[in-house]
């Protein structure tokens, strides 16, 4: 009993010393909330504050949604309403070499992948470390370092993506330098997870998962004419499983002056593995075609004829193929794709650009060769008549 009692003690002792000279990571007193920096509601040095030096946040929820007329092979399926976008997004700077970037989609599929830990509804979640001048770090979930400029703008600019990245699993998670060569031209350097969507299917018999599954990529991008002409250039390479290599090389081409904008960017794809699922979906069989091939070609106009009128007209013409027989897949082409589309777009208060009402057309056409009828493929066209509205809201 007394050795029981001896011991409760000193127990009891030691876990009072531990809370009486406990220090947290970082206290209360040390450091301004994150709030606080950006209300700047702190009272000076002399009084028991901080001086706190003004920084950028930003807190914006994306919104848009339309009602939406669906037909194929120009019969009418159905009319329906639907979210097309929901996002909350919160990026600015903590001080002169940290910021930080969050988005989240709540109309997108949401998947927990186990390696990064993180819902695939989290586009962005990163911190960046700029060094100086010239040289800057990005840690965390981000946009792939890939050129185009259909992929590399906000979604609720592209309106309606081509097939290519409509599959394309754009955000990562990694580590991604960039060096400034001059104010006019950035390079980045990129390794990320090499998530494919492959996760939910049975790898092909004989295939082994990779246990190094990244993706490195290089990408370009130069300003030129004051800014007028951009041009981005990538080459992208890394392993879905083993044996099967993927390689990505895409180019963007932007001209943006006054009320025109245009963009043309070409985008190909030679990959082990049918992590896009295009070619692999055209069987009723459940499986992964092998040594698959995608090539994109994505043209856009837009033009902003009055303060609260724009419109626009895009088109991308696709080719998927199979580079090298395998299972059902006979090597050669197995599918064409175009994508023609149509918008005006009303902004109604000059003084809110954010806030919009849009008209969408969207016409896409497939032609299937031979060799994918011989596996029974289907693919109808299809046309879609889109009335809705987009709101960017400016919360803080």
């Amino acid at each position: 009993m007394k050795k029981l009692l001896l011991t409760l003690s000193i127990f009891f002792a030691l876990n009072s010393f531990a809370q009486h000279n406990h220090k947290t990571l970082i206290s209360e007193d040390e450091l301004p909330t994150m709030v606080e920096r950006i209300l700047e509601q702190r009272d000076s040095v002399a009084n028991g504050g901080y001086k706190i030096r003004k920084i950028k946040s930003h807190f914006n929820l994306e919104f848009a949604s339309s009602a939406n007329a669906y037909f194929s092979d120009g019969k009418f399926d159905e009319m329906a309403f639907k979210m097309n976008r929901v996002r909350l997004e919160i990026y600015g700077r903590l001080n002169d070499h940290l910021s930080y970037h969050f988005r989240q989609s709540f109309s997108s599929y949401n998947n927990v992948n186990t390696v990064e830990n993180l819902p695939s509804s989290i586009e962005y979640a990163n911190l960046k470390w700029r060094f100086n001048d010239r040289f800057d770090l990005v840690v965390g979930k981000q946009f792939l370092a890939v050129a185009g400029y259909e992929g590399y703008v906000n979604g609720l600019l592209v309106r309606e993506f081509s097939e290519f990245n409509n599959n394309f699993a754009i955000f990562q998670t990694g580590i991604k330098g960039s060096v400034n060569l001059t104010p006019d031209q950035h390079l980045y350097f990129q390794v990320v997870n090499q998530k494919t969507g492959l996760e939910d299917y049975a790898l092909p018999i004989g295939v082994e998962p990779s246990k190094f599954p990244l993706l490195a990529s290089a990408c370009w991008m130069g300003w030129f004419a004051d800014g007028t002409v951009n041009l981005q250039y990538s080459a992208s390479a890394g392993q879905l499983a083993k044996g099967k290599n993927i390689y990505y090389l895409m180019c963007g081409n932007v001209y943006e002056k006054g009320p025109v904008l245009a963009y043309l960017d070409v985008l190909y794809q030679r990959s082990g593995l049918d992590n896009q699922h295009r070619i692999s979906s055209l069987s009723p069989v459940p499986s992964v075609a092998q040594n698959i091939q995608y090539l994109t070609l994505i043209g856009n106009v837009d033009y902003r004829f009055s303060p609260k009128w724009n419109g626009y007209i895009k088109g991308a013409f696709e080719t998927a193929g199979v580079y090298e027989e395998n299972g059902l897949y006979a090597k050669g082409r197995m599918m064409t794709a175009w994508n023609a589309q149509a918008c005006i777009e009303w902004f109604p208060f000059t003084e809110d650009k954010g806030f919009k009402v849009f008209g969408h057309y969207v016409y896409k056409g497939f032609e299937l060769t031979d060799n994918a009828r011989a596996i029974g493929a289907v693919k109808p066209h299809t046309q879609r008549i889109s009335l809705g509205i987009q709101y960017i809201i400016p919360v803080l």
